[in-house]
């Protein structure tokens, strides 16, 4: 019998921690812990018969002086604490580190006014006391139904768009089901703020736990029966090994189960004390001793699915004979070895090459076992793909082929599909630039029973422009210049990309003159130089009406009343022209002061573009308004026509 141990089995940092705190306290006067220290009834009662009891109501204090009271590693909630203190008792504090964490970030957020949304057992001590330290509504879900129940829920709340949330969650909590909550949550509501607080050493130990029990007959866990983070890893194990027993133990251990189970894997939650470990290790051991006593080399055996280490000792173009150390040969195919086709495999290996294989059949129907190569890569595969998965991990694969709905992305020969929906975050109708291409993406969805394997490419670029606008956001300030990329021009404006936030750069910012359409000025991908003008909330906007060029400066002198000047005409209406005497300045002459002889329309004796001379006649800074008269040039100044009415165009 072979025994896989899981290196990760036993006491996490956070129950160590707690567990020697408790037996630092023994041997003193009126120790107590509120509520058992850890989940584990060999280790509360061991504290026990060391003076240290166990406390569920505070009122057993009441009549208890020098009282010393140990807060276990789950923690307890800010109420509990304050009634602790109010009591005068001294108090030992081993709540987990990672717990404490959650408790600080339910404070602080709910202190903001967010609501908070725990995600784990809610009749869970960590759970209850995580909701202790909540100042707003807090809410608990443990499954997918429950996200869906408790989005309805708010939806029904008016405004509902309006409020603020903050997610955390059980350390213990299963990290695939915490990923499927919180999918469901992001898609119905707004600003959501995810604090990812599974503890790190539950997520390692709970992928252990599934990789061994994919490979084993039998497995094993090991916890104390109101463990949640060992029913969660029995709950694991049971999914991939239907052999597998749950043991408090080895009491609790028929150990007659196995006496024809030829793998074995062990793990322990969190709060299992190594002796115990090592007590069922040991006897897996010797029952394992005493098979090898019973069996000898001759009755070696194989078995179908499993992954063996081989010797290549013959080699065909269309096959590869192995040995297996078994009483026939192991044959491979051409296509168990490779999926290119009419590949030669005399080019590809040769004899004296090891190699590992899967056993498919343990007869081919001639006596020779059939072997896979090709299987057993694509397991590794799978195997990276799912820690990738569980992890979140970013990976780059090969855009192989556009089809309808999507992309084929390729990884280390396994198809990953990207929906069209997730390759951007922009609307995409043709895809083709994409292939051949070299993408990033994660993983929303890991079945390889049913070849489902999805990719997002959208969540990180929604992410990394989060980031990235929140970095713009933090060093930005209004009247700063900043450079920027055109992205897009429209009749209204340019929008120009700043590194992280698009800013609006409208017609009227463009020039201190006159700009008739903005698709004359900029193209998309100008650089351009702006200042941000004004920042609300998440928008910007932009302008290149910087002060220092503002024509107005010296308007006072060069137009003053009685200069003559020169301008362009540059629009006309029925009772004026307006002249462009500098970009940015206009003055109007009016249809009375064009002339002495009587003018109906400006139009009748005046062109767009034409250049004109006249004197100033009214200069108003304030109003930026500038009146002219060539009349004036034509008679003396006392038989001229008063300066023209107000500049307007109404």
């Amino acid at each position: 019998m072979e025994i896989i141990l899981a290196k990760s089995a036993g006491f996490c940092f956070g129950v160590q921690r707690a567990v020697d705190t408790a037996y630092k306290e023994a041997g003193k006067q009126h120790v107590y812990t509120y509520g058992p220290i850890i989940h584990n009834e060999e280790v509360i009662e061991d504290l026990r018969k060391k003076g240290i009891l166990v406390i569920d109501d505070l009122a057993e204090l009441d009549q208890q002086k020098d009282a010393t009271v140990i807060i276990r590693s789950h923690g307890v909630s800010k109420d509990v604490m304050d009634q602790l203190e109010a009591r005068h008792v001294n108090v030992v504090d081993a709540t987990c580190p990672f717990v404490k964490k959650i408790h600080t970030i339910a404070q602080d957020e709910s202190k903001k006014g967010n609501r908070i949304i725990i995600v784990g057992n809610r009749d869970h001590p960590e759970v209850e006391g995580i909701i202790g330290w909540c100042e707003t509504k807090a809410y608990t879900v443990q499954s997918v139904s429950e996200a869906e129940d408790l989005v309805k829920n708010i939806e029904n709340e008016p405004n509902f768009e309006q409020i603020n949330f903050s997610l955390v969650s059980q350390t213990t909590f299963n990290k695939n089901k915490f990923k499927d909550i919180v999918d469901i949550i992001r898609k119905k509501l707004y600003n959501v703020f995810v604090h990812e607080t599974i503890c790190n050493a539950t997520a390692v130990r709970q992928t252990e736990a599934r990789n061994i029990a994919k490979t084993v007959d039998a497995m094993i866990v090991i916890g104390g029966r109101n463990s949640s983070n060992t029913q969660k890893l029995y709950d694991i194990s049971k999914q991939e090994c239907e052999n597998t027993y749950y043991i408090q133990t080895l009491v609790d251990l028929d150990l007659t189960t196995f006496e024809s189970v030829s793998r074995v894997g062990i793990t322990a939650g969190a709060s299992t004390p190594n002796y115990i470990i090592k007590e069922v290790h040991s006897s897996m051991a010797e029952l394992s001793f005493e098979q090898m006593l019973e069996n000898d080399e001759s009755k070696a055996s194989i078995r179908q699915g499993e992954i063996i280490d081989g010797t290549i000792i013959g080699v065909k173009p269309d096959e590869i004979v192995v040995d297996i150390k078994y009483k026939s040969d192991g044959i491979i195919t051409r296509n168990e070895y490779t999926n290119t086709p009419n590949a030669d495999l005399t080019e590809l290996v040769k004899v004296g090459d090891p190699i590992t294989v899967k056993v498919i059949k343990t007869n081919d129907g001639e006596g020779q076992v059939a072997l896979s190569y090709k299987r057993v890569a694509a397991e590794k595969v799978n195997e990276k793909l799912e820690e990738a998965f569980n992890n979140g991990d970013i990976l780059t694969g090969k855009v192989v082929q556009v089809v309808n709905g999507g992309l084929n992305v390729l990884y280390e020969e396994t198809r990953i599909f990207i929906p069209a929906s997730l390759v951007s975050d922009l609307y995409e109708k043709n895809l083709d630039k994409y292939l051949d291409q070299d993408i990033e993406f994660q993983l929303t969805e890991f079945n390889p029973k049913k070849r489902r394997i999805i990719g997002n490419r959208k969540k990180l670029i929604v992410e990394r422009k989060a980031a990235a606008a929140k970095e713009l956001f933090e060093k930005i300030e209004v009247g700063m210049t900043v450079e920027g990329t055109v992205k897009n021009v429209t009749d209204f404006g340019a929008f120009i990309d700043l590194g992280g936030a698009d800013g609006l750069l409208h017609i009227s910012e463009m020039s201190w003159g006159r700009v008739e359409s903005p698709k004359k000025v900029f193209n998309v991908g100008d650089t351009v130089k702006v200042f941000i003008k004004d920042i609300n909330e998440t928008k910007i906007a932009l302008s290149m009406k910087f002060p220092s060029e503002n024509p107005w400066n010296g308007a006072a002198e060069k137009f003053a009343v009685g200069n003559i000047v020169k301008g362009k005409v540059a629009r006309m209406t029925d009772f004026g022209a307006f002249i462009e005497l500098a970009p940015g300045v206009d003055a109007l002459l009016h249809v009375s002061q064009i002339s002495k002889d009587h003018v109906e329309k400006p139009a009748d004796v005046l062109k767009i573009g034409q250049e004109i001379e006249a004197k100033v006649v009214d200069f108003n800074e304030d109003d930026k308004k500038i009146s002219l008269s060539i009349k004036a040039l034509e008679a003396p100044e006392e038989d001229t026509v008063e300066a023209a009415e107000v500049h307007t165009e109404e």
